[in-house]
C-alpha cells in the first residue's frame, strides 16, 4: 500500500498522480460503488496528512445520504441547501472552504473540523453524490489539493457502475 512521507507530500501534483495510480489499482476489477467507496475513503484518510474525515455522501434523488467514510460518526442526511456538501451538490462545483465556521449554513458534524473540500460526483448531468474531506487545520486545502482530489474523484467514478 501507499506509504506517505512528508517529502512525498512536498510535491503535491506528483503525490496526487501517484495516489491516483494507487487508487486505480485498488479499485481495478471491482465495479460495486459501495465497496469501492469504502476502500477509496480508507485510502484517502490514511494517505493524506492532517485529515480528520474522508468519505462519501450519495444523492438519493432528494438529499445527500452518508456513504462509506473514515473518521468520527457523521451526519446521516444533508439537504442540498445546507452546508458545504449541499453547496457542492447544488452548484455541481467543488467547494474549498478555508474556515468552515465562516461558511453560511455550515453543518458541524465534527466540531474539530476547521476546513473542508467537497468534490461533486457527476456522471454527465447526473449527480451521484460528493466526495468530502475535512481537516482540523484552518486553510488545509489549497488549489493543488483541489485539482488532485478532483482527479481522484474521476478515478472513483471511472471504476464504478
Amino acid at each position: 500500500m501507499f506509504e506517505l512521507s512528508a517529502q512525498a507530500f512536498a510535491d503535491k501534483p506528483a503525490f496526487y498522480r501517484e495516489l491516483a495510480e494507487q487508487a486505480r489499482h485498488l479499485l481495478e476489477g471491482e465495479r460495486d460503488r459501495i465497496a469501492n467507496a469504502a476502500n477509496f475513503a480508507a485510502l484517502l484518510y490514511h494517505a493524506l496528512p492532517d485529515v480528520n474525515w474522508a468519505g462519501f455522501y450519495f444523492h438519493d434523488g432528494t438529499e445527500l445520504v452518508v456513504g462509506p467514510f473514515q473518521g468520527k460518526p457523521a451526519c446521516v442526511r444533508i439537504a442540498l441547501d445546507r452546508g458545504v456538501c449541499g453547496a457542492a451538490a447544488r452548484t455541481r462545483t467543488t467547494q474549498r472552504v478555508a474556515d468552515v465556521h465562516a461558511f453560511p449554513g455550515h453543518i458541524a458534524c465534527d466540531a474539530a473540523s476547521r476546513s473542508e473540500v467537497v468534490v461533486p460526483l457527476l456522471r454527465g448531468d447526473l449527480l451521484l453524490g460528493v466526495l468530502d474531506l475535512d481537516s482540523p487545520s484552518p486553510d488545509r486545502f489549497d488549489e493543488d489539493d483541489q485539482v488532485g482530489l478532483e482527479a481522484l474523484a474521476q478515478v472513483f467514478l471511472n471504476a464504478c457502475d
